[in-house]
């Protein structure tokens, strides 16, 4: 049996297998001309840069002579920087070896436990993932109950999927420009167990695994747990750096890559066309698969619905894509259904891997799934609608109580990616929770431990008047004092 004890995060990355350009650091920098000192300013600014994951750790900074080049500053003022950096803990150095961005220690978290979904009365902003009307599902199993009774003399296992899902599943790919057929599909048990088979079927313990950062909490947390170590790429307010992305694939020739194109969790950021030809490109170039997590797709607010990733890639680039799917923020997450799509010889062996520990899912949740599936057209409108009217009265709310906060207004997704300004997230939740609202700090979506801590992520999932409260309350802990700065603080489970 597996050992069950706590894993802890992996270290960073072997130091010399990544490096930041002079260029590239110079082009994140702010105009800082006529600061003084420069250095404090620069060294602010680069330690901003860190906390917020523009810039990741374990990643050595370019040499002092080459960044005064770029920035036309002198290499004494570089030298400022660096030492300033290493005296706030931002950096170290070893002799030989250049200067690395770190994080100092009082930023690290300590003995972290997470609360997983204690009943109470709080307002949850923890999970986003809207219900299911009541009516619906009803219905839904009305019309599933003759299909069931034929099912019931069958043994029920389907390591695959129902052939039917899957045919469904593929038609639905095919539909959205990317042709498919239903031997390249497995239905899963939502999209982390696809995920989670993937990892474990093409991955072993120290393979190196791309991640933006920040990204989605549970699939950073089963990378932690199949012991893999994350290369991370930032994702900004203003999307991806595509030429970060290009060269981490170029010098660190990761195992896989795990990305969040469309409608980006948490930060809603939805990848340009270009972007993704381009990736799909890098990924060619260096052999890599990539992992495409789809689940917010279909949930466009201002825009249409992206098409698959993969259908920007020529036919023999399609064979490097996997494309995990759900039900769960479309639909509902009870019924506990995803899909990945990938190539039909790696559709069997993630068969047989599934095998090993679960035998195939719930026949009633894949009757169910289908219906569902089958009534789209009608059901996902109404969604839609909803999630633009919650949308516009959190972001309402917070300009009204809150208009400190910041945040770009997603064109997609199920969530606010809100900079409060200063680094109080962690310590903001832990007091938000005494006043009846559960949430997390933005640090719970980094790869990295200690960064983020200046941004919540802020579902509008639940009702106008649910969501109005909720931001009452924070706004009420906000003003009723400084939050506490505890380093052992509650954890909940984010989905």
């Amino acid at each position: 049996m597996a050992d069950s004890s706590p894993l802890q995060p992996l270290e960073g990355m072997e130091r010399g297998d990544r490096a930041l350009g002079s260029r590239q650091l110079a082009a994140m920098l702010p105009d800082l001309a006529g600061a003084r000192p420069a250095y404090r300013h620069l060294a602010q600014a680069v330690s901003a840069l860190i906390l917020d994951g523009r810039i990741a750790l374990h990643v050595r900074l370019p040499a002092e002579r080459e960044l005064a080049t770029a920035l036309n500053i002198s290499r004494a003022t570089v030298t400022a920087v660096y030492d300033l950096l290493r005296e706030r803990g931002f950096a170290h150095s070893r002799q030989g070896s250049g200067t690395w961005t770190d994080l100092p220690e009082g930023r690290k978290p300590n003995g972290l436990t997470r609360l997983l979904g204690a009943q109470d009365t709080a307002i949850d902003l923890a999970r986003a993932a809207p219900g299911l009307p009541g009516q619906t599902l009803t219905d839904a199993l009305a019309q599933i109950t003759p299909r069931l009774a034929e099912h019931a003399h069958t043994p029920g296992y389907h390591p695959y999927g129902l052939p039917e899902l899957r045919a469904a599943v593929a038609e639905r790919f095919t539909r959205r420009g990317l042709a498919t057929v239903p031997e390249q599909i497995l239905v899963t048990s939502g999209a982390q167990h696809a995920l989670t088979l993937v990892l474990g079927l093409l991955c072993r313990p120290g393979d190196r695994v791309m991640v933006e950062n920040p990204s989605y909490p549970n699939a950073l947390e089963a990378m932690r747990r199949a012991r893999l170590r994350t290369v991370s790429v930032p994702v900004t307010d203003t999307g991806w750096d595509i030429e970060i992305i290009e060269s981490t694939l170029r010098q660190v020739v990761p195992r896989l890559a795990y990305l969040i194109p469309d409608f980006h969790n948490p930060t809603g950021c939805l990848m340009p066309d270009q972007e993704r030809v381009r990736l799909l490109r890098a990924a060619q170039r260096t052999g890599i698969w990539l992992v495409i997590d789809e689940t917010l797709a279909d949930l466009a607010l201002d825009t249409p619905a992206p098409p698959p990733l993969a259908s920007h890639a020529t036919p023999s680039g399609t064979s490097q894509v996997i494309t995990i799917g759900s039900m769960s923020k479309t639909h509902w997450a009870g019924l506990r259904i995803g899909w990945l799509r990938a190539p039909a010889r790696l559709v069997t062996e993630l068969a047989g891997q599934r095998v090993a520990t679960d035998m195939g899912g719930s026949v009633l949740d894949q009757l169910l799934a289908l219906t569902l599936l089958a009534r789209t057209g009608e059901l996902l409108p109404p969604r839609l609608e909803r999630m633009r009217e919650q949308r516009a009265a959190l972001a309402t709310a917070l300009a009204e109580h809150i208009p400190q906060w910041t945040w770009q207004l997603p064109s997609g997704g199920l969530s606010l990616w809100v900079d409060l300004g200063e680094p109080i997230a962690a310590a903001l939740a832990e007091r938000a929770m005494d006043y009846g609202v559960r949430i997390e700090s933005g640090a719970y979506f980094a790869t990295d431990p200690g960064i983020f801590e200046q941004r919540l992520r802020i579902p509008y999932t639940t009702p106008p008047d649910t969501l109005r409260e909720a931001v009452r309350r924070m706004a009420t802990a906000l003003a009723d004092g400084p939050p506490p700065s505890s380093d052992t603080r509650r954890r909940h489970w984010v989905a």
